[in-house]
C-alpha cells in the first residue's frame, strides 16, 4: 500500500458519465461542494458538450489537475485511467452509476469525502495495468492499455474461438471455447468473476487468465501468472476480436499477435484511508448474508 501523497490539492480535473446530460444538475452540485472547499474544478472539453458548458481538451485539463474525478460509473472511471495514463494523476470515482467497484464514493459520501482529503486522511493505490500491442501479419503494431482486462471472443454471439497462449515465448496452452480473459487483479472482479476467475486482491501484481466456456475433455482452469512475465495470444485460422475493458475492440485475424505484459506505471486511485477492500466485496458481492 502507497504511502504517497497529492503534492496539492487546489485542482480537480472532472470527467462526466457519457451520453447523460442530465448528469448536469448533479455535476453542478458537486462542482460547488469542491469549490467550497477551495479546490478549483476544471472539466474536460467532450463532458462540457454534453451537457452545454465551456472545457478544456482532455490532456490539458490533465496536465493543469492535481488529481482527476470521474463522475459516473465504473466504465466512465476505466476509460479516464486509461486514456489519462501518460499523465499519471490520482483519480477518484464519484458513483453515479449502479454496483460502484471503483467508482466508490457515494454522491451521499462528497463531503465527507473532501473533509478527509484535506485532512490528508487518504491514501493512493498503485493498480496495476496491462501494456500491450497488436502485432500485425504485415509488421504494423498498435499499443493499448488496459485497466481491467483484455478479452479474446469470436466476433460473431456463440461462436467457438481458439486461442494460444504462451508465456515468455514459450507455448503453454491452447484454449477452445467461447474465449479467453486476461485480467489484472483489479479486473478480477468483472468479467473474470463471471466466467468462474478467482477474486485477486487489487493490490496483487499478477495476471488472472480465465477461460470463457471451455470446450475440452480436460477441465481447463483459471490461472494466476506473476506480472513480470510476457503473455502472446493468437487465434490462428480463428476469426476473433480483442476487447479492453469492454470499450476498445481490436479485429485478430490469422497471422496477428498479441502482445500483453505489467504496465510500467500502475494507476493510482484516491480512496479514504479507512476503506476496507474486504467490506467491498461483502457489500457488493453480498458475501455473508442469509439465504
Amino acid at each position: 500500500m502507497s504511502s504517497q501523497k497529492l503534492a496539492q490539492i487546489k485542482t480537480a480535473g472532472f470527467v462526466l458519465k457519457p451520453d447523460d446530460p442530465e448528469i448536469k444538475t448533479l455535476y453542478e452540485r458537486i462542482k460547488a461542494e469542491f469549490e467550497d472547499r477551495g479546490i478549483s474544478v476544471l472539466l474536460a472539453e467532450k463532458s462540457a458538450d454534453m451537457i452545454g458548458l465551456e472545457g478544456l481538451p482532455f490532456g490539458e485539463m490533465c496536465q493543469k489537475s492535481d488529481f482527476l474525478v470521474s463522475l459516473g460509473g465504473d466504465g466512465t472511471l476505466l476509460s479516464l485511467v486509461r486514456r489519462s495514463y501518460g499523465y499519471h494523476k490520482p483519480t477518484v470515482g464519484i458513483n453515479a452509476g449502479t454496483l460502484g467497484f471503483l467508482a466508490d464514493v457515494t454522491i451521499d459520501e462528497v463531503d465527507n469525502f473532501l473533509d478527509y482529503l484535506l485532512s490528508g486522511e487518504y491514501r493512493i493505490d498503485d493498480r496495476m495495468m496491462i501494456e500491450g500491442y497488436l502485432k500485425k501479419a504485415n509488421g504494423e503494431q498498435e499499443k493499448f492499455i488496459a485497466f481491467n482486462d483484455v478479452v479474446i471472443t469470436s466476433p460473431q454471439p456463440s461462436k467457438m474461438v481458439q486461442v494460444n497462449a504462451s508465456i515468455s515465448g514459450e507455448r503453454f496452452n491452447a484454449y477452445r471455447g467461447d474465449g479467453l480473459i486476461i485480467s489484472t487483479p483489479t479486473g478480477s472482479t468483472a468479467y473474470n468473476l463471471a466466467a468462474g476467475g478467482p477474486v485477486v486482491y487489487p493490490l496483487t501484481k499478477a495476471f488472472i487468465v480465465t477461460p470463457i466456456s471451455s470446450h475440452a475433455l480436460g477441465n481447463q482452469r483459471p490461472l494466476v501468472v506473476p506480472a513480470d512475465f510476457s503473455i502472446e495470444l493468437d487465434t490462428e485460422k480463428y476469426e476473433a476480436i480483442a476487447t479492453i475493458d469492454g470499450q476498445e475492440v481490436y479485429p485478430l485475424e490469422e497471422g496477428d499477435v498479441l502482445y500483453i505484459e505489467g504496465a510500467k506505471k500502475g494507476a493510482k486511485l484516491l480512496h479514504k484511508k479507512e476503506r476496507d477492500y474486504f467490506s467491498v466485496l461483502r457489500e457488493k458481492l453480498h458475501w455473508g448474508d442469509r439465504l
